[in-house]
């Protein structure tokens, strides 16, 4: 069971070469656009000469009768605990036993320093300590190469995946959600790698960099071994750090608990964080740290009324109801509008789905038609300007008739420890183990 990611993950790892198994499908949620294909056979090895079928999960109870299913092995994440033991309930009452694979099966070994940022839920501000953590290796002269967390929305049979520069985006023709996570590495320079066969990618990514650097996506944990793993909480949902599945297998795992958002969130919903994670990993180093929206334009948006684009996963399945784009917007006294009136097709359905959205658009484009969808239910929006929430620059994909002003997303410590002083006994130990 999975959502194009760690279930691709878990099989090539665990099932590809395994004569214990007979793996008869995959089953695809959470991402649209997903289902209903095949797992190519160059990637499912040599016992699936026909590759592998990837069927919808509301079709798993029918799957399991007919398959006659002894075993369902959940893949997926950022889902609630009670909605994983809901699934667990379907696969017992029809037999079959219910499986969570975790470190020992799954994560791979590098030859290279390995630094994992995961988190406790999507959307709370990973990819930016994750360029932070990119920051402090190079003030200490190391070169970082980024692996991310796969997000195959394309062609399948592409094993791994180079992003050396703005042209490889279009190159490999990828969607809202990959631009939002690799433009802000490219930026500044840093080769991104992803793809489907987490193996052939790490061998390739460890030729590039001193360290490998594991992005992770959701609160998934990392594919491959950490030597330091790098843990970011979100105090605007408390509580979901040990409600959110896999996210408090990250906060156990952690070597470094980043609290961001301290500036956003309530004192006291930041210190109960605090608390919590200290509750199940003492042993973790806490750091607090800013998270810093800011307007490219923000002339275009004070004091206008202005439609808000944010970061697709953290207002869909994230369960945020508004994100950064919003908090910069209100900063400048501007008033957001609602496009759910006015959205159309996928874009519609997603208010429907959600209605944890508050008066956002969210930035969907995990096709074209989709992306003509986005474009036309922001522009039938009454508004004076367009705030870009999503860190992808969605002006270079659709035509926006308004005026736009985007956000950028950074991070700064609070008090001390800071993020780099967290770090440093880690950073002694490389340096000393480089010198051997």
């Amino acid at each position: 069971m999975g959502a194009a990611g760690r279930d691709f993950h878990n099989y090539n790892v665990y099932f590809r070469d395994n004569p214990d198994y007979d793996v008869v499908a995959f089953t695809a949620t959470q991402i649209p656009y997903i289902a209903n294909r095949t797992y190519p056979a160059k990637l499912a090895g040599s016992r699936y000469q026909k590759g592998i079928p990837i069927v919808p999960e509301e079709e798993l109870s029918d799957l399991l009768e007919k398959e006659r299913v002894t075993d369902v092995y959940f893949s997926y994440s950022d889902v609630s605990d009670e909605y994983v033991m809901h699934r667990a309930a379907l696969a017992q009452s029809k037999g079959a036993s219910f499986h969570l694979l975790g470190p020992e099966d799954t994560m791979l070994e590098s030859s290279k320093p390995v630094v994992a940022v995961v988190a406790t839920r999507t959307g709370a501000g990973k990819s930016t300590i994750s360029r932070e953590v990119v920051g402090v290796l190079a003030r200490h002269g190391l070169k970082a190469v980024v692996v991310r967390h796969p997000m195959p929305y394309g062609d399948l049979s592409v094993a791994v995946q180079r992003f050396g520069s703005f042209d490889d985006l279009d190159r490999y023709g990828v969607t809202v959600e990959e631009r939002e996570e690799y433009e802000g590495h490219l930026a500044r320079g840093v080769v991104v790698y992803a793809g489907v066969d987490y193996g052939a990618i790490l061998k390739q990514a460890e030729k590039e960099g001193d360290v490998v650097i594991w992005d992770g996506g959701n609160n998934d944990f990392s594919f491959y071994r950490p030597d330091l793993t790098v843990t970011v909480a979100d105090p605007m949902r408390v509580g979901d750090e040990a409600r959110y599945y896999p996210g408090e297998t990250n906060v156990r795992l952690a070597d470094v608990i980043v609290v961001n958002k301290v500036n956003i969130a309530p004192r006291k919903s930041v210190e109960q964080l605090v608390q919590n994670c200290t509750k199940l990993n003492p042993r973790a180093t806490i750091v607090r740290t800013r998270s810093l929206a800011v307007l490219d334009k923000p002339g275009l948006v004070r004091d206008k009324r202005v439609l808000v684009v944010e970061d697709g996963p953290s207002v869909t399945h994230g369960g945020l109801s508004e994100g950064a784009g919003t908090t910069a917007a209100l900063g400048v006294n501007a008033k957001p509008v609602s496009a759910k009136a006015k959205a159309v097709g996928s874009i519609r359905s997603a208010y429907d789905r959600f209605p944890n959205l508050g008066n956002v658009v969210p930035a969907l484009g995990y096709s074209k038609k989709q992306l003509k969808e986005l474009e036309k239910s922001i522009n039938a929006v009454d508004c004076d300007a367009v705030v870009l929430g999503t860190p992808a620059d969605l002006t270079k994909l659709i035509k926006i008739r308004r005026p736009v002003a985007r956000v950028g997303f950074e991070a700064s410590d609070v008090g001390r420890p800071t993020l780099e002083e967290a770090m440093a006994p880690w950073l002694r130990k490389l340096s000393s183990d480089l010198r051997r």
